[in-house]
């Protein structure tokens, strides 16, 4: 088995945007181009984590492996675990957790994450890039991530907070992208922690680590892949995949 697991959470059942993941773009559901970004990486065995039978179908059709997961879990993290504990016996060196709603993310920084990890620097991993607007800096559905140092392409820096609210400091901002990069030592230890007051408060599961004393790296990329959480976003990321098609 691949030392590496790259593990897409999907459901249909997301509250703000329903059934999101078999939205149609460029003639394919959006979970398959996720799914095909992360095998295109070449960077570890790729399988998708759903409680829908109907992921699952559309998934295996495609000649992709999807396995089904409990409908009682909480957070996307859980339901990765399961896949990492019970399919992939927990023997996974480096488990990347891979948003199901982004379907313009390119392989390479996928694989670029993938490879940083493997040098053993920090126990979780994940990406960001720069702020396209001033209304992206403000909107409330984009999660920041603060750092110390100005980043560039290429670099990593210690995560030092991640919020929804456009935040007045010192530090550097950046938009947080939705993927994680577990050592196996750290998802083990992250599952068996309760959820924290921060991340229930602000619904991002990142804080819990974080509250923790878990170290997080981020490292800085190009390009600013779109996360689908409503029709708009949807009707977005389509222009700007017909445009790159």
């Amino acid at each position: 088995m691949n030392n590496i697991a790259i593990i897409i959470p999907s459901r249909l059942g997301a509250q703000r945007f329903p059934n999101k993941p078999l939205k149609i773009i460029n003639n394919k559901e959006m979970i398959l181009h996720v799914y095909e970004a992360a095998k295109r990486s070449n960077a570890g065995d790729v399988f998708v984590a759903t409680p829908d039978q109907k992921i699952i179908d559309v998934v295996e059709e495609f000649g992709g492996k999807a396995i089904l997961t409990s409908n009682q879990h909480e957070t996307g993290t859980d339901r990765i675990f399961e896949v990492f504990e019970k399919t992939l016996k927990s023997d996974p060196n480096i488990i990347v957790n891979l948003q199901g709603d982004m379907p313009n993310i390119e392989p390479k920084v996928i694989k670029s994450l993938i490879e940083y990890m493997k040098q053993g620097k920090c126990e979780i991993g994940t990406l960001a890039s720069n702020f396209n607007s001033k209304a992206e800096l403000e909107d409330k559905n984009i999660v920041k991530v603060q750092v110390e140092k100005k980043m560039k392409p290429g670099s990593f820096d210690k995560a030092l907070d991640f919020l929804r609210n456009n935040p007045i400091t010192k530090n550097q901002v950046y938009h947080h992208i939705g993927i994680y990069a577990f050592t196996n030592k750290a998802l083990l230890r992250y599952v068996s922690l309760k959820r924290s007051k921060l991340e229930l408060k602000r619904k991002l599961e990142q804080l819990r680590a974080m509250e923790n004393g878990m170290s997080i790296h981020v490292g800085y990329i190009n390009s600013s892949p779109l996360s689908v959480d409503t029709e708009e976003d949807l009707i977005k990321v389509k222009k700007l995949m017909k445009k790159n098609d």
